[in-house]
């Protein structure tokens, strides 16, 4: 018991402990712990969105449409067959080879590619693709190794009439 009343009375190394004392320490373990939050908060905000689509609102009312575009898609039959390669100078090359039911090359359609990252938005790249034969794309483009989502879309006129996204791992 001498030593807890030496402590609030004083002691023979410091000053005794007073009310003052006693805040002030309290603020200032609250204030390192709020400072480190908001640091945290801060990161975690900064490095990952969350938003995942710009307006839910406007994607709900897409859907309907989609699940029609996706039959549609499906009533056709086409074949879409896609290489990603390494090519010298740490580009990765693309090949899209779309066909019809009947396995002619699809002429008059409009090819693009995108190598979505399934974690951050930021990231995604487009690929331009150009038409070197009936039914063949190809185009190039510097991707990083990891995990992506491969987005192929084909349209004619404007009108989108084949949409595929796979995941895919580049090393």
């Amino acid at each position: 018991m001498r030593e807890f009343d030496a402590l609030i009375e004083g002691s023979e190394r410091g000053s005794p402990l007073t009310g003052w004392k006693v805040l002030l320490y309290l603020l200032g373990f609250f204030g390192v712990i709020f400072a480190v939050n908001g640091v945290m908060i801060y990161e975690a905000l900064s490095t990952l969105t969350g938003v995942d689509t710009d307006s839910a609102y406007q994607a709900g009312r897409m859907f309907e449409k989609d699940v029609e575009m996706a039959k549609a898609q499906d009533a056709r039959r086409w074949r879409v067959d896609v290489r990603v390669t390494p090519s010298p100078g740490g580009e990765r090359r693309l090949d899209v080879e779309a066909r019809d039911a009947t396995g002619e090359p699809l002429r008059d359609v409009v090819a693009t590619a995108v190598f979505e990252r399934p974690t951050d938005r930021r990231l995604d790249r487009s690929v331009s693709v150009a038409e070197d034969a009936p039914g063949h794309f190809d185009g190039s483009a510097e991707i990083a190794p990891g995990q992506w989502d491969l987005v192929i879309e084909l349209s004619r006129q404007g009108d989108r009439l084949f949409r595929s996204k796979n995941r895919i791992i580049l090393k």
